[in-house]
């Protein structure tokens, strides 16, 4: 079997996303091969599959032989098709502000007379501090060959070291203060540690008669440099991680403990020629103030624990190693890239200065986390989060989150063989409703069709699946499936505070359809004596036909809630994956503003409430005009939601 497909993963098939995509190719008995961009890989390679540079909107052909091919073939492109596929987004933790809508950007300190950039700009903050000097040694590796005799042993001895050094980082995982996408990280990197392709490398030069330690050394030095000639700087960037993942390995083989940050002083500068994520592993974090590297990119695995940390960090820092070496104490803007080493008196109360503006800044901003927030005149708004999973919700609860504004259920069908149950279904529901009680839970029904198929439904080929046979559409059509979601949905609203929410609506008959199968539903469970409670019915927002016909909806429903992102792509016609029309796909576009409005308005008449749960939610600049039309909700990733409380308040 064969398909193309057009790659919808943020930033491509990266270190995290491949490594996921790796391990749902495996669970299929088929052979699998992928080719983009002229080249050729088994699906099941980690390190193939990373060097192919799969990005983002590029097409990608996968051809599958065997006996569960079908099932292996669906799956796989559900992946390779939707955005967040494995990810710990690297879209929203590597990608730079493009306005001020999007954060509130921390002024950081002028530059001084004469100063300059340093490096490259790693993760914001300010940071200044006694310097932490992290320059472990070369390997000293005994060349010595094996005899012939001893190879087997040689390549057991490897195995156990491997089993070792991975068994290690795995327990890192379980120290305090590690988080979800550090975890990522960590599991990534013992992928590749544990990668077919890295492993036959290393024990087919043990047979041709290489020490364990000098093949590890080897095959990572090869595998590096293949990373580090490709084009794409997130692949470039995976040659740090398999010269940590060789080097560990070496120092397991050669019995030597490595130098290592886990001792570090509280508040230092950590200064370094290269920092990997697996030095990063065994640190405490809350000790590092700061790190300049003379190696790296925003796009490596330290930036992004950098940032997920905010850790101040500046990497690609141009200074020789003995100066690094040298210096007693050390001053970094990270979201300049400027570096002081051993700064001036002058200096260094212009940087501490920052760092106080910026901590005021931090508990200013943290204390919104708490509150409820309302508008000048008194109009409460919610600010809720958008989620996927479960997994997200302390998240969501940590960032203060008032409920859940959408959460998306096509996740829990998506990446697996077999369709989830009622029972399941059920569970996953209730849990979410009672983790966010009283606050309102809005659960949109399953949003699937061509281009995000799942098991157990079978999706004609499509020219235009963003138009097709997705949505309410399938669901009203497939009721062996949606009657199911629906039971399950009743079930969970015996919490009392769950909301359910109709995606790609276009025509109120497609409400009054729904209605019924819920009231079908709902008598049989009533006849199965299976309790339920109340809940509020909506729509979304995101078709021209909704929009034309809102004070029709409105009377039939209880809530909206705009999708901006195919609301704007469907008002613009321009597809929010194309970059060729990315000038057009704005929501701030006068004619995506009067749609909106015009929504808006219909629900305001008909005394309905009304929220946005698209990205543009949490846009800065945007906020007032939703509040402005009658908007009640915002809805959002949780990262942004202290942010747009605060706007809330100003508006």
């Amino acid at each position: 079997m064969e398909r193309s497909v057009l790659v919808s993963v943020h930033e491509g098939l990266h270190a995290r996303p491949a490594t996921q995509f790796v391990k749902l190719a495996k669970s299929f008995a088929s052979d699998i091969e992928i080719e983009c961009n002229g080249r050729k890989a088994s699906a099941k390679s980690a390190v193939k599959l990373m060097l192919l540079g799969v990005k983002e909107n590029d097409e990608a052909t996968l051809r599958i032989d065997g006996e569960d091919a079908a099932e292996a073939l669906s799956a796989l492109v559900t992946f390779l098709q939707t955005p967040g596929a494995g990810d710990i987004d690297l879209k929203a933790m590597t990608s730079a502000p493009t306005s001020p809508s999007s954060r509130a950007a921390m002024p950081a300190p002028a530059r001084g007379p004469g100063e300059r950039p340093s490096g490259i700009a790693a993760s914001e903050g300010t940071a200044l501090g006694p310097v932490f000097a992290f320059f472990p040694p070369a390997l000293d590796i005994d060349p010595a060959p094996v005899a012939a005799g001893g190879i087997e042993a040689e390549i057991t001895r490897y195995r156990t070291a491997l089993d070792e050094t991975t068994g290690a980082l795995a327990a890192n995982k379980r120290r305090d203060g590690v988080k979800a996408d550090d975890a990522a990280i960590i599991d990534a990197l013992i992928d590749v540690a544990r990668d077919d392709d890295f492993t036959a490398g290393v024990e087919a030069k043990i047979r041709s008669g290489q020490n364990a330690a000098m093949a590890v050394d080897a095959v990572g030095k090869e595998l590096s440099a293949s990373f580090e000639a490709m084009e794409d700087p997130y692949i470039r960037a995976r040659a740090e991680d398999l010269r940590s993942v060789a080097r560990q390995l070496v120092l397991t083989l050669i019995g030597r403990k490595d130098v290592t940050l886990a001792e570090m002083p509280i508040g230092a500068i950590v200064v370094a020629d290269e920092i990997t994520a697996w030095d990063l592993a065994k640190a405490k974090l809350s000790n590092i103030a700061g790190i300049v590297c003379r190696k790296g990119a925003a796009t490596s695995h330290i930036a992004i624990m950098a940032r997920a940390h905010a850790i101040p960090a500046v990497l690609g820092a141009p200074f020789n190693e003995a100066a690094l070496k040298g210096a007693k104490t050390a001053a970094l803007d990270g979201a300049r890239g400027d570096v002081v080493l051993d700064p001036d008196a002058a200096t260094a109360e212009r940087f501490s200065t920052a760092i106080a503006r910026e901590a005021e800044e931090r508990a200013a901003l943290a204390s919104y986390r708490t509150i409820e927030p309302a508008t000048k005149d008194g109009r409460r708004i919610e600010v809720a989060a958008n989620l996927g999973s479960l997994a997200e919700i302390d998240k969501a609860l940590e960032a203060g989150a008032m409920g859940v504004g959408l959460f998306r259920t096509e996740f829990l069908f998506m990446e697996r063989k077999v369709l989830p149950s009622e029972a399941e279904q059920t569970e996953v529901y209730t849990r979410l409703a009672k983790a966010f009680a009283p606050h309102p839970v809005v659960i949109r029904t399953l949003d699937i069709g061509g281009d995000k198929p799942i098991a157990g439904v079978e999706f004609e080929h499509e020219d235009n699946p963003f138009l097709g046979w997705r949505g309410v559409r399938m669901c009203l059509e497939r009721t062996d499936i949606f009657k199911p979601q629906l039971r399950a949905l009743l079930k969970a609203s015996i919490v009392g505070n769950l909301k359910i929410l109709l995606p790609m609506i276009a025509d109120a008959s497609e409400v009054a359809k729904v209605r019924a199968l819920l009231d079908e539903c709902a008598d049989e469970l009533a006849a199965e004596t299976v309790p339920m409670g109340a809940y509020e019915l909506g729509v979304m927002i995101e078709t021209p036909a909704a929009v034309f016909l809102a004070d029709e909806l409105a009377a039939s429903v209880d809530f909206f809630s705009i999708g901006t992102n195919d609301l704007t792509q469907y008002v613009m016609a321009a597809d929010r994956l194309n970059p060729k029309v990315a000038d057009l796909n704005r929501t701030e576009h006068p004619a995506v503003k009067a749609a909106i409005a015009k929504a808006a308005k219909a629900a305001v008449d008909a005394g309905i409430w009304i929220g946005v749960c698209g990205e543009a939610a949490a846009r800065l600049d945007l906020i007032p005009f939703f509040l402005e039309n009658g908007v009640s909700e915002l809805s959002m990733s949780s990262a942004s939601i202290p942010r747009a409380k605060k706007r809330v308040t100003e508006c």
